[in-house]
């Protein structure tokens, strides 16, 4: 069953850099859809969602084509929606979550409607910090019950990063290793919000922890893992 898309009126263009056809063609390069189903319910299982209540009402922010939403599906939950501001990528979705074309800004969700909500590699791709993230933190804790789950993956400057930073500017082995290119082409594309958001780290965990309890919070191989409730 294909996916039901809903309208609403983007209010801005709060992660549009992600959506430029250059970053879409190298992220199919770095990693297939099915890696991808894939690394997300590795991810989500490390996060505990294998605890969550099954009849949770989870929504993925900046779904993109949906494979978080084929991740949690595996996983056996069925009340899910996809939110992302691309009607393309949505489009390329086809399962039984109902997608809503919306700008994460602005959620299209009743107050204290839902008990998850998810972003995986979204909130780097916001065009003004830390602006945008207060909007986008503040929607999350309003339409989240009392103790709902806020869980985020994002990029994180470690050293691993770094090292992967350092040899994606070697050209002769961007040539010989093609996921190393498109990561490379994928950084490229979307320097000006990655920088913005690598470079603040105080900056989001304090906005993070201000609406949010932390439950988790690890940081490594480059990327930031955290759950947290709302109070």
């Amino acid at each position: 069953m294909g996916t039901s898309v809903e309208m609403t009126q983007p209010a801005g263009s709060a992660g549009e850099p992600c959506c430029n056809d250059q970053w879409e063609q190298a992220y199919l390069r770095f990693e297939s859809p099915k890696q991808e189903v894939a690394k997300f319910r590795a991810r989500l299982k490390k996060l505990g969602a294998e605890s969550w209540p099954k009849e949770s009402q989870i929504v993925d922010l900046f779904c993109g084509r949906g494979n978080g939403l084929v991740a949690l599906e595996q996983l056996g939950f069925s009340n899910l929606e996809g939110a992302d501001l691309s009607s393309t990528l949505l489009a390329q979705y086809n399962g039984p979550a109902k997608g809503y074309v919306c700008d994460c800004r602005k959620l299209p969700f009743e107050d204290t409607s839902k008990d998850v909500l998810i972003v995986q590699g979204g909130l780097h791709h916001l065009l003004h910090l830390p602006e945008d993230l207060e909007q986008v933190l503040a929607e999350s804790a309003r339409v989240l019950r009392a103790d709902g789950r806020m869980v985020i993956v994002e990029p994180w400057t470690t050293p691993f990063l770094q090292g992967v930073h350092c040899l994606s500017r070697q050209e002769l082995l961007c040539r010989m290793w093609p996921k190393l290119n498109a990561f490379a082409t994928m950084v490229e594309h979307e320097r000006e919000t990655y920088e913005k958001w690598l470079g603040q780290p105080d900056v989001v965990l304090r906005l993070l922890e201000s609406h949010f309890k932390a439950e988790l919070r690890r940081i490594g191989f480059g990327k930031l893992m955290f759950v947290g409730r709302k109070p």
